[in-house]
């Protein structure tokens, strides 16, 4: 991991010291598929099952650099997948923050929360449901995050994001930011160039 980091950082990629903290606190190597874990320090997505990916270590740094999560942040983890993701943002969110993580395929919903347990943390809770409706209940989130491409960023997210907070999802070949600037103002930017699966619903 350390060595994935400082390629990462090489790059310009972890730039935050809390992200680089936690991809160095969370390996990587314990959320891929044992027969596959000698790749887990490669800079590449790799196959976790279901015709998902646990996505490339560039892409989550990029995405984690645009979410900007804090201490004591409450964020919506859309497509938990192997739970690589969930559990970087439950170390950078730390103990008073929290990570709600969706996951709709039985299966990596299973593994997703076995591969977390074992960092141990208590500010993580999972749901197996379709994320296209969010999670009222806990709204608002200073943060939403998906890890598969869909078509659009549903309304009712940016209903349930604080003023301030930001949601990062790929939309087709491209990763968006949408920063809640008031009630019902955004600002937007798209960041092309990428490869996603589609969000599963």
């Amino acid at each position: 991991m350390e060595e994935l980091v400082r390629h990462l950082k090489f790059n310009g990629l972890l730039r935050d010291k809390a992200i680089e903290q936690a991809f160095l606190k969370i390996d990587r190597a314990d959320f891929v598929p044992k027969q596959i874990r000698r790749l887990a320090y490669l800079d590449q997505a790799l196959p976790i099952g279901e015709k998902q990916t646990i996505s490339q270590p560039t892409v989550v740094a990029f995405m984690l650099g645009l979410l900007h999560p804090k201490p004591g942040d409450k964020i919506l983890d859309v497509g938990a997948g192997s739970g690589w993701q969930t559990a970087l943002l439950a170390q950078i969110v730390g103990p008073k923050g929290m990570v709600y993580a969706v996951e709709v395929i039985p299966m990596l919903y299973e593994r997703a929360q076995k591969n977390v347990a074992g960092y141990k943390f208590k500010n993580v809770r999972f749901f197996r449901q379709n994320a296209r409706a969010g999670l009222s209940k806990f709204a608002p989130f200073a943060g939403i995050i998906a890890g598969a491409a869909g078509n659009d960023i549903p309304l009712i997210w940016k209903d349930q994001i604080k003023i301030g907070g930001r949601i990062v999802m790929p939309i087709g070949t491209s990763v968006v930011c949408c920063t809640k600037t008031g009630r019902d103002k955004f600002i937007t930017k798209e960041y092309p160039g990428f490869l996603f699966v589609p969000l599963v619903d």
